[in-house]
């Protein structure tokens, strides 16, 4: 027996061709609809709405198309508490949790909307009804009893927007491009990273090797030194090659900037490596005044906080390197607050990783010389990650360039 649900969605849902996706979704389903009610906002600051009564073939069926509409911000209009289980034991999520999206959301507990603190993918929600918090939790970090949210009643999305009138990615609507003038990309992201700053967001670099493999680390530095990169996560190859160039002028034992390879350059990275872990610290070798230049300085000596992610194929590592991949999650979630734009410079594996802890409303700019790589983002759910296809070296230098640094 055919079963209904009026769903509603609000935001800037014509412009940004949501409610195009939820009509699409729906005849794909095989299910009708009926338009009740729409509200078409007349500026930015009023939003449309629009009430919908779907109908599908069965329960079974209703509930599978409002599982598909959900991350378009679709919800039933009479909402009811959201369900909570406790959690059966530490790091072990009841059946049926809600797996969360990086979309602004709110959960409905105690009779009210409570917005969660910071989005993050694929983590559980859990609530306080009491305190009225909701907060997306790693699996790892769920306490035996704590409440979490199972289902997907009681929980709204917003889904990314395309507001009336200029855009901030509007130079970049098209999908990802070789083609694309890299002059003009480099002065927009340069233009969104003095806005970023003015509106009082904080900026974070993922960068890879290849980014001191190509002579750009003393860009990179100078944008560190300039105040333009208020949190770096990267991994042991990074920093390594980072200090390798500072103290021998090789990367990877290839001169960089007229530096000389030596009798066995393809061991000047252990070279690195072996100083720093008798430094004791990458600090320690600052302080000492033994490490004077390069990206790593700059962080140190400017106070801004770096993570330094380990992997099975890591040399050494550096001793400032956290071995324990989930603990590395951990520490760099404690530098997300405020971050309103991220670069992913030439970083395959750890772009993927800093892009799954985004929020959606964080603007990411991914930068590799591989087209493969700067679409990677967006196939694992980072839908707000945008590619520009060039070689990394000249993309920092020349935006270090605009930025003045």
């Amino acid at each position: 027996m055919a079963v209904s649900e009026t769903i509603e969605v609000r935001g800037h849902i014509l412009d940004s061709l949501v409610l195009a996706k939820i009509l699409d979704l729906i005849v794909d389903a095989g299910a009708d609809y009926c338009l009740l009610d729409l509200d078409v906002g007349r500026s930015n600051a009023n939003p449309s709405v629009a009430r919908l009564a779907v109908t599908a073939a069965d329960e079974a069926a209703l509930a599978r198309l409002l599982a598909e509409l959900h991350p378009h911000g679709a919800a039933p209009v009479d909402a009811a508490d959201a369900t909570l289980e406790p959690a059966p034991a530490d790091g072990v999520l009841p059946a049926g949790f809600y797996a969360t999206t990086n979309l602004p959301t709110s959960v409905r507990a105690g009779g009210r909307w409570i917005d969660v603190g910071r989005p993050e993918m694929d983590c559980a929600l859990v609530v306080d009804v009491g305190r009225s918090t909701a907060a997306a939790v790693p699996m790892h970090r769920v306490a035996a009893g704590d409440p979490v949210l199972v289902g997907i009643g009681g929980v709204r999305v917003r889904p990314r927007e395309k507001p009336r009138g200029a855009r901030a990615f509007e130079f970049m609507t098209s999908e990802v491009s070789a083609e694309k003038p890299k002059g003009l990309l480099v002065a927009r992201v340069a233009e969104r990273m003095r806005a970023a700053r003015e509106a009082g967001g904080r900026l974070l670099v993922v960068p890879g090797p290849a980014v001191i493999h190509t002579g750009a680390g003393a860009h990179l530095a100078a944008l560190v030194r300039g105040g333009w990169v208020d949190a770096l996560f990267t991994g042991n190859g990074f920093a390594t090659h980072d200090i390798e160039a500072s103290l021998l002028g090789t990367s990877l034992g290839v001169p960089v900037d007229g530096g000389i390879g030596g009798e066995d350059p393809a061991a000047n990275h252990l070279r690195a490596i072996n100083e720093v872990r008798r430094w004791g610290s990458i600090g320690a070798g600052v302080e000492a005044g033994r490490l004077r230049d390069g990206v790593m300085f700059e962080c140190v000596r400017r106070g801004v906080p770096f993570v330094l992610g380990g992997s099975v194929r890591d040399d050494g590592p550096l001793p400032d390197v956290v071995t324990d991949v989930v603990a590395a999650q951990d520490r760099m979630r404690t530098h997300l607050d405020g971050v309103r734009l991220a670069l992913m410079l030439a970083s395959t594996l750890h772009a993927v990783a800093v892009g799954n802890l985004l929020a959606a409303e964080v603007e990411i700019y991914c930068i590799d010389i591989n087209q493969a790589v700067v679409t990677k983002l967006a196939d694992r759910g980072t839908s707000q990650a945008l590619g520009i296809v060039t070689d990394v070296g000249l993309f920092v230098r020349e935006l270090a360039e605009a930025l003045g640094a």
